[in-house]
């Protein structure tokens, strides 16, 4: 097995080489999506393997992350060719001026160099993460987790032989072999080797890492999300809203897991959200947890204690009363991890209040959160959501894993 630290130092060796043209980046990206796509066999009985391992362990939801299929990798070689497609980062003239000396400055966009992603079991985060690194400049450093490392490393096995048929070397896109945690807590502390962490995964993968890491990190991924119906709410419209947020996919970071409803509305919308979440003609039915006051309008599992501040992932949702927007936007500050966050309203003024109270990287009005994603937003795809403000916020794609430094241009200016 080859260690962490020489995956690292091969990476680092890469990142020093002259920067690859866009032509040839492009070239290659189109190559990787080929390889996926020829090795989809290959992929899929890795794959099968992961989820025979993961049966006895996870649930279905999150089988449903682990598991790929012919669809979903077609999908992954279509991200690919999708980032092929986008403008080049790398040498971007941010922003330029001339110093009254006839120095021209201009702040130019870089990668940073090595990237280190560690994520859990979503396969295509593999592909996606190595596309957007490759593109952006970058070398990309993987650390899936076990339940998915059979299918990680299909995965590589067939980005790498993208690379090497266009005679690139196949070190841009690594994939670290030990999944303990000592592997993770090397990338976390390897200052001088990795440029940028990021971690894509759950509430305790974020936190060790951003507890830990020595090296600069991103927080990504946690998502608390909330939908609140105002009530200037069109109900049939919020009904359709937060049937798509939380049960298009319940197991991402982008559905919902808390709904809020404006007192008003609730004798009325409440009876109707449940016959939609408990109809007998739904495959999967939603379990919802209200509070005192929704218990008053429909029979319900209660609320516990922790149960807004829960990422489900998972097809449950908990619902609370609130007496106005103020005290709905007081709630989402109080429990969001300011991923995404959506109202519902036909009020104009009480849209503009939310949107400008709100603070989360993503905000709706009158629309699903599950469109606060990479490709929908016209990245391509995405490294992960990130839920900070520096350096990056909200996906990230190819301008979001680039940094920048100031080129200067004289003629022998001197101060």
């Amino acid at each position: 097995m080859i260690t962490t630290n020489e995956i690292l130092l091969r990476a680092k060796a890469v990142s020093q080489n002259a920067p690859l043209s866009c032509e040839v980046k492009n070239k290659a990206l189109k190559a990787m999506a080929d390889a996926l796509l020829r090795n989809s066999d290959e992929i899929l009985k890795a794959n099968a393997l992961d989820i025979s391992k993961a049966k006895e362990t996870v649930s279905q939801v999150m089988l449903d992350r682990l598991r790929l299929t012919t669809d979903r990798i077609e999908g992954m070689a279509k991200g690919i060719l999708e980032v092929a497609d986008l403008p080049d980062p790398v040498g971007r003239v941010v922003q330029s001026s001339v110093h009254k000396n006839g120095l021209l400055i201009e702040k130019t966009s870089v990668p940073f160099g090595v990237v280190a992603i560690i994520y859990e079991s979503r396969p295509n985060v593999t592909s996606d993460a190595a596309a957007l690194s490759f593109k952006s400049g970058n070398v990309c450093v993987l650390r899936g987790g076990k339940e998915a490392y059979s299918s990680a490393y299909a995965i590589v096995k067939a980005l790498k032989e993208g690379l090497r048929e266009c005679g690139i070397d196949e070190n841009y896109i690594n994939l670290v072999e030990d999944t303990t945690r000592q592997s993770a807590n090397e990338l976390m502390t390897a200052v001088g080797l990795v440029d940028l962490l990021i971690p894509r995964g759950g509430k305790g993968l974020i936190k060790a890492c951003t507890d830990n890491a020595k090296v600069p990190c991103i927080e990504t991924g946690t998502g608390i999300c909330h939908i609140y119906v105002d009530k200037e709410a069109d109900l049939e419209k919020a009904l359709k809203i937060i049937d798509n947020a939380k049960t298009s996919r319940p197991s991402v970071c982008n559905a919902a897991e808390v709904c809020l409803v404006h007192k008003s509305i609730a004798p009325l919308f409440l009876p109707k959200l449940y016959d939609s979440f408990y109809s007998s003609d739904r495959e999967n039915k939603v379990e919802l947890m209200g509070d005192s006051e929704v218990l008053k309008y429909i029979n319900v599992t209660p609320a516990g204690e922790n149960d807004f501040d829960t990422e489900f992932l998972d097809y449950k949702m908990a619902v609370k009363i609130v007496n106005s927007a103020e005290e709905a936007v007081a709630h989402i500050a109080e429990h969001s991890t300011h991923h995404s966050e959506s109202i519902i309203t036909e009020d104009g003024s009480t849209a503009d209040y939310f949107t400008a109270r709100v603070d989360s990287a993503a905000v709706y009005v009158n629309a699903s959160t599950r469109f606060t994603d990479g490709g929908e937003f016209g990245l391509g795809c995405e490294m992960g959501i990130s839920t900070q403000k520096l350096h990056a916020r909200g996906p990230m794609g190819l301008n979001e894993l680039n940094t920048y430094k100031y080129i200067i241009k004289g003629n022998g200016q001197i101060r």
